[in-house]
């Protein structure tokens, strides 16, 4: 009995131990659980209609170029020759390859989508633009940038595409991924024909930051409470632009300027993720020949 009688209090005593453990156990996590929500408050903020997200298209929201797949779709069209696709299938090589945007390549994609199209109709390219996008870019689309978007709009904010592609390209995908709209480079057309010369400069860089001050202005956002996606440093001023920047597969020198401003990253390119995250996870030579075609935007300029 002696025996049982001292075997008896340390049974209660570890008893007593295991219900304390549990109980600093709970509350350190009710404590942890608080202080991860203050220090990532929601976002986006459900029902905040000054702010607004706007999204780089190509290597942000869809893998490659959408000047080069509408090439792509152009060359098939027989809109130009073999020739032709050659040069523009070595540029898509390039992007491809290297990861950026080249801006001899670039300007070699616009000066012969701009010679391409002119003389065509924008009504033509409209509509051939709603096909290439079935055909080449819908299963381009990144599921997570997708989601990224989404939870934007499921929040209530507007949601555009920003890109130097044509206005009208870039006007389908945004349509086609139920986004708000989009901003593209302008292409000149008079009666409905385009010109084959640019309004202003390609959509591109500073002018990127330029077109969404503007239409920040326009819609009455705060800049500040919005937010921009992109994988590219030439993004970089539209990305400082917001008060939420977001660097998503980016390449080599937006990475570093990202890690250096303690801005958030995200990588599709391999599932991995980045070490910042924010936002929650859920949030042959023709197919080379993206070179480019219609490789400007192409909105109606009305005499």
């Amino acid at each position: 009995m002696a025996a049982l009688g001292w075997l008896t209090p340390r049974r209660r005593s570890a008893t007593a131990r295991s219900v304390l453990a549990g109980e600093a156990s709970a509350e350190a996590a009710r404590k942890t659980t608080q202080e991860v929500s203050e220090r990532e408050p929601e976002f986006p903020v459900p029902g905040d209609e000054r702010a607004a997200a706007f999204f780089d298209l190509d290597n942000t929201v869809m893998q490659g170029a959408a000047l080069f797949h509408f090439g792509r779709g152009l060359y098939k069209r027989k809109f130009f020759d073999t020739r032709e696709l050659a040069r523009f299938a070595w540029q898509q090589a390039w992007f491809r390859l290297a990861g950026v945007e080249d801006p001899e390549h670039m300007q070699e994609a616009r000066d012969s989508a701009l010679s391409i199209v002119q003389g065509h109709r924008v009504c033509e390219l409209q509509s051939i633009g709603e096909e290439i996008y079935d055909e080449y870019m819908a299963e381009r689309i990144w599921p997570g940038t997708r989601a990224l978007a989404q939870a934007h709009l499921d929040a209530g904010q507007r949601v555009w595409l920003v890109t130097a592609a044509p206005v009208e390209i870039a006007t389908v995908i945004a349509r086609r991924l139920g986004l708000t709209g989009a901003l593209g480079t302008v292409a000149e057309s008079v009666d409905g024909v385009y010109t084959g010369k640019l309004v202003g400069e390609p959509l591109h860089g500073p002018a990127k930051a330029e077109a969404v001050r503007a239409l920040a202005l326009a819609e009455g956002l705060d800049l500040s409470r919005c937010a921009a996606y992109s994988d590219s440093h030439n993004d970089i001023p539209m990305l400082s632009l917001v008060g939420h920047p977001y660097a998503i597969n980016p390449d080599s020198k937006l990475r570093k300027h990202a890690r250096r401003m303690d801005w958030r990253l995200r990588d599709y390119r391999t599932g991995r993720k980045a070490a910042k995250v924010g936002i929650p996870a859920a949030a042959g030579v023709g197919a080379v020949a993206g070179g480019t075609a219609a490789a400007i935007a192409l909105h109606r300029k009305r005499r």
